[in-house]
C-alpha cells in the first residue's frame, strides 16, 4: 500500500480514537508506531525511530521555557496576584455601568501574561468574579459570557503556552511569536471591553443596579492603580527583555518565575507546604505538555516518512485558488476540531498537516501562528464540546448549567470572529513587533 494512503488511514484512526475517548497522547503515539511499522514493514525499525523522536523532542534547550512559564504563574497565583488585579480593576471602573464586566476582561487580560493558560484563567475567575456580580444584581448568563470570553485571552497574550508549542512545531522563534500575539491580544481585550459596554447599554437590566456615584476617595483610587504594579513591571520586565534581546524565552521565563517567588515571598504566602504544592502543580502541567510533544514529534516523524507533509507542500503550491480561502478552510478545521479537542491537541494534528501548504503558499508563518491560535481560542467556546465551558461548570458546579454558560458566550464568540477576520485581512498587526526585534 502507499505510504501517504496508510497516512491518512492513520491520521483517520487517530481522530477515532480520540473521539471515542483515548487520551490525545497515548493516541499519538500508538498511531504513529502503527504507522511506521506498517510503512517500514520492520517492527524494530519503528520502535528505534519512535525512541529517537521521544529523546529528540524535549532534548533542547529551549524546552526549557516551559517549565518556568508554567513555575511563573504557579507563584504568581500562590501570590494573589487574581485577585489583586480584578478587585483593582474594579475600583477603577466602579462608576461605569457595566464596570465589572469590563474589570474582568481587563484584569483577566493582565492574569493572561501571568499564567498562559485559558483554562486557568476560567476556573480562578469563575471563582472571583461570578458571586460579585451575582451579588450586585449581573444577569447570569451575562455574567458566565463574561468570564468565559476573556478567559480565552490566556491563549494569545504572551507568554502563552500555545505560542510555545506552535514555535515549536513550526521550529520558529518563541520570543517573535510572544511578540506577535501582543497586539492582536490587546486588541482583542479592548474589542471585549468595547462589546460589554454596548451589551449594557442595549440591556441595562444586564448590569444589576446603577452604579454608585458617591466619590471613591483619591486614596483608594491611588491604592488600586498601585497594589498590581509589582506584577505587570515583572511582565514587562519579561517581555521588554525578550523584545529587545537582552534575554532568551528560557531565560525570560527563568526570571519570571524568580520574580513571581520574590513577590510571593514578600507578601508572606510561601511556606514549604506551598512550595511544595507549586513543584508538584508544576511539575504534573510539565509533564503533560511534554508528553504530548513527545507524542506529537512521533507523529511529525510518521507523517514525514510516508512522504505527506510533501505531497501537501506540492499541493500547495499547485492550486489555483487564493491562499486567504486556504487559510479559512484551516480556521474552519480548527474550529470544528476546537469543539471536540483541548487547544494544544488541536495544534499537535493539525499544524504538521497544514504548515507544508502555507509554506508552499509562501504565508508569513509567525502570522499564521495567530491566525491558528486565536482560531483555537474560538474553538474553547465553540459547542458542543468547548473545554473553557466545561472548566467554568467545573468549578461553579451546579449553580449553573452549560445551556446558561454557552448562551452567556455567545456574543464572545461574534466577537472573536471578528478580531479573527481582522488579523487575517491585516497581518501586519501580528507580524509588526516581530520584525523589529533585534
Amino acid at each position: 500500500m502507499d505510504p501517504t494512503v496508510i497516512a491518512l488511514i492513520t491520521v483517520a484512526l487517530l481522530m477515532i480514537a480520540i473521539l471515542a475517548g483515548l487520551h490525545v497522547g497515548v493516541a499519538l503515539g500508538v498511531m504513529s508506531f502503527i504507522g511506521l511499522w506498517v510503512i517500514t514493514g520492520n517492527f524494530n525499525v519503528a520502535l528505534k525511530m519512535l525512541g529517537n523522536a521521544s529523546y529528540e523532542a524535549v532534548m533542547d534547550y529551549v524546552f526549557g521555557v516551559i517549565p518556568m512559564f508554567v513555575l511563573m504563574g504557579m507563584f504568581a497565583n500562590l501570590s494573589g496576584a487574581s485577585k489583586e488585579l480584578y478587585d483593582s480593576a474594579n475600583v477603577l471602573l466602579a462608576r461605569l455601568r457595566g464596570g465589572l464586566g469590563i474589570a474582568t476582561v481587563m484584569a483577566n487580560a493582565v492574569f493572561a501574561a501571568i499564567t498562559g493558560a485559558s483554562v486557568a484563567s476560567a476556573a480562578v475567575f469563575s471563582k472571583i468574579a461570578i458571586p460579585q456580580m451575582k451579588r450586585l444584581g449581573y444577569d447570569r448568563r451575562f455574567a458566565l459570557g463574561t468570564v468565559a470570553g476573556s478567559s480565552v485571552l490566556g491563549m494569545l497574550i504572551p507568554p502563552s503556552i500555545l505560542m510555545i508549542v506552535y514555535g515549536i512545531l513550526a521550529e520558529e522563534s518563541i520570543g517573535k511569536l510572544f511578540m506577535a500575539g501582543l497586539v492582536p491580544g490587546i486588541l482583542l481585550a479592548i474589542v471585549y471591553s468595547m462589546g460589554v459596554y454596548l451589551l449594557v447599554f442595549m440591556k441595562p437590566q444586564w448590569a444589576g443596579a446603577p452604579p454608585a456615584l458617591e466619590n471613591i476617595g483619591l486614596k483608594k483610587y491611588f491604592y488600586a492603580l498601585l497594589k498590581p504594579w509589582a506584577f505587570i513591571i515583572l511582565i514587562g520586565l519579561v517581555l521588554g527583555g525578550i523584545y529587545i534581546g537582552f534575554f532568551t524565552p528560557t531565560e525570560a521565563g527563568a526570571i519570571g518565575a524568580f520574580g513571581a517567588f520574590i513577590l510571593a515571598l514578600v507578601r508572606g504566602r510561601v511556606t514549604v507546604k506551598s512550595i511544595w504544592n507549586v513543584l508538584l502543580e508544576t511539575g504534573y502541567a510539565t509533564a503533560s505538555i511534554f508528553f504530548l510533544l513527545i507524542s506529537a514529534q512521533m507523529y511529525s516523524r510518521m507523517l514525514t516518512v510516508s512522504g505527506l507533509p510533501a505531497k501537501a507542500t506540492d499541493f500547495g503550491a499547485s492550486i489555483s485558488v487564493s491562499p486567504i480561502l486556504v487559510i479559512l478552510v484551516f480556521v474552519i478545521l480548527f474550529i470544528i476540531l476546537g469543539s471536540v479537542l483541548d487547544a494544544a491537541s488541536n495544534l499537535l494534528i493539525c499544524i504538521p498537516l497544514m504548515l507544508p501548504v502555507v509554506e508552499a503558499l509562501h504565508l508569513n508563518i509567525i502570522w499564521f501562528g495567530v491566525v491558528a491560535v486565536v482560531s483555537v481560542e474560538t474553538g474553547l467556546l465553540t459547542p458542543p464540546f468547548g473545554m473553557v465551558v466545561y472548566v467554568i461548570k467545573g468549578s461553579l458546579g451546579d449553580e449553573v448549567t452549560i445551556e446558561d454558560i454557552f448562551a452567556g458566550s455567545f456574543p464572545f464568540l461574534i466577537m472573536i470572529f471578528i478580531v479573527l477576520t481582522v488579523v487575517i485581512l491585516f497581518p501586519p498587526l501580528s507580524t509588526w513587533l516581530p520584525s523589529l526585534m533585534k
